[in-house]
């Protein structure tokens, strides 16, 4: 069934600031029945990617994860590995990889860009995840990417750049 899902998503991608605004999204525990599951592949022993896929269900989002890595589903769903981080997921239709607001997340699935998805690549401190005690107060810049279907991009919304 887990394999049905990743191909009924794969065939629906290829049819189809200055304050951190992340934080400006609504907190609740109960998950957001208005939205899609969302799955993810992340390494079993990474605490970041740990970290968003907590960050999301704290945001109303129901997310299925799968420990196996991200390499291979990353490549199978089209996203060039330039844009690459250390977790992938599937929402919508839609790629979305590393550690991505979920704001920008309901953005994309609003508006329904002919894309195959959004990224925040690498791992920039201050993001979704990578913003734990262990960083103390550092916030570094960074992009959220959409990621068009001929693998270029475009900002879709900056974080901390003035």
């Amino acid at each position: 069934m887990q394999r049905r899902q990743l191909f009924s998503g794969a065939a629906a991608l290829s049819a189809a600031t200055l304050f951190p605004a992340w934080a400006q999204t609504t907190s609740t525990t109960a998950p957001d029945k208005s939205l899609p599951v969302i799955q993810v592949w992340k390494d079993p022993n990474c605490g970041c990617c740990q970290d968003w896929v907590n960050y999301l269900e704290r945001d109303g989002f129901k997310v299925q994860v799968f420990d196996t890595g991200n390499t291979a589903v990353r490549q199978r769903l089209g996203l060039p590995v330039k844009y690459g981080s250390c977790h992938t997921a599937l929402i919508g239709g839609y790629v979305v990889e590393g550690h991505v607001n979920a704001r920008e997340i309901r953005r994309l699935l609003k508006e329904k860009p002919q894309a195959i998805g959004i990224s925040v690549p690498g791992m920039p401190v201050g993001s979704p995840g990578m913003d734990g005690p262990d960083y103390g107060d550092r916030r570094d810049p960074y992009d959220v990417v959409l990621v068009l279907k001929d693998g270029s991009s475009r900002v879709y919304q900056s974080y901390f750049r003035s």
